[in-house]
């Protein structure tokens, strides 16, 4: 059986100047198994990253609670908290300026991590990890050396350098070509056939459709989930799909714990509203949300 890796239950988090105050999250509720690899989606906005730097212990909820690998993020000492982004969690961000030091070399990089840590055989690690993401060959090249998608794929091999057990990843293909976003997929995919949990952070379309399961942030709360269609289980390495245009996977409203759900907003649009308001009624055990 696979245990809760993250558990958020009604969480709320609130930015506060002198002026303004900013419901960031607004009651999400999530749970990520062990093992899964899930995406998070949503436009500009709508608390995902905010999300994602609750779980790497980078931001503070302000209500609810958030636990992550059995560990209670909300009542953590900054010590604890400081071993907790040692050995928990590893992050890739989509600037790849925080995941690497630009005078070290891609060995260098990914060893640094591990002298905070108690891990032996650190270079024997290191060169194992690059090679898991397909950099070996260039382990003795600095930043200003690499590409794009070069540098994404070693910032993987720093994250997982204490072998954390949730990899968070934030636009990892973000500022890369197709073909190389395809490349830093099948290393996802690859890390999670072998036990590692994921969560990523995504706009890109042709990635979140190839997820197995992807969660839709909007207005803070989880308004939906996709999960990948069996048909499409064992097809995702075949390059002659066009995933952008592919329906590769079927679409679920999230009810809230008060019965509450957020409609796709291409739904809504179809129901051309004057306003806020709709009929509801129950037919043939089907709930049928119509225009006035």
């Amino acid at each position: 059986m696979a245990e809760t890796m993250i558990k958020a239950d009604n969480l709320v988090k609130i930015y506060k100047t002198k002026e303004t105050e900013v419901l960031a999250l607004q009651g999400l509720d999530l749970t990520v198994e062990e093992g899964e690899l899930t995406a998070i989606i949503g436009n500009s906005g709508s608390g995902k990253s905010t999300f994602l730097n609750m779980i790497g212990g980078l931001d503070k909820p302000s209500a609810g609670s958030l636990f992550v690998a059995g560990k209670n993020l909300f009542t953590m000492s900054e010590k604890e908290l400081v071993r907790y982004k040692r050995d928990t969690v590893g992050f890739v961000w989509q600037n790849n300026a925080r995941n690497m030091l630009p005078f070290l070399s891609a060995l260098e990089n990914v060893m640094m991590p591990m002298s905070l840590s108690s891990t032996k055989a650190k270079r024997e690690k290191a060169l194992m990890l690059l090679e898991t993401v397909g950099m070996s060959h260039k382990k003795g090249s600095r930043m200003n050396m690499l590409s794009g998608g070069e540098q994404q794929r070693v910032a993987i091999a720093i994250a997982l350098a204490n072998s954390p057990k949730l990899l968070l990843a934030d636009e990892p293909t973000g500022s890369v070509d197709s073909r190389t976003a395809n490349y830093i997929f099948d290393v996802f995919s690859e890390l999670n056939k072998n036990g590692q949990t994921i969560l990523i952070v995504t706009h890109d379309t042709a990635l979140s459709k190839k997820v197995k399961r992807v969660v839709a942030i909007r207005d803070g709360k989880i308004s939906s989930e996709r999960v990948l269609k069996e048909a499409f289980k064992e097809r995702l390495k075949e390059s002659g799909i066009d995933w952008r245009n592919e329906d590769s996977q079927d679409e679920f409203v999230v009810l809230d714990r008060a019965g509450r759900l957020q409609l796709p907003e291409d739904m809504l649009k179809g129901l051309s509203l004057d306003d806020n308001k709709v009929k509801v009624f129950v037919r043939g055990g089907e709930i049928i949300i119509s225009k006035p």
